[in-house]
């Protein structure tokens, strides 16, 4: 029986089709998921001084106008 070896691989064209279809549908997939993502962080942290801070300068300011 003979063997046949080849120095370059075959190449199945139809394998492409799939390969590129499935990197479109997770680009589209990742898109919309970060474009459409309801978590927004910049909205759960404080902004500005708070009430401790205000307390702490009332304080402050108190002691030394006195």
């Amino acid at each position: 029986m003979a063997t046949f070896a080849s120095s370059s691989p075959v190449v199945d064209h139809h394998d492409r089709g799939p390969g590129l279809l499935a990197d479109i549908g997770a680009f589209w997939r990742q898109f919309f998921a970060r474009a459409f993502d309801p978590y927004r962080p910049e909205l759960h942290y404080m902004r500005g001084p708070g009430p401790a801070w205000r307390a702490k300068q009332v304080a402050s300011s108190q002691r030394h106008s006195s």
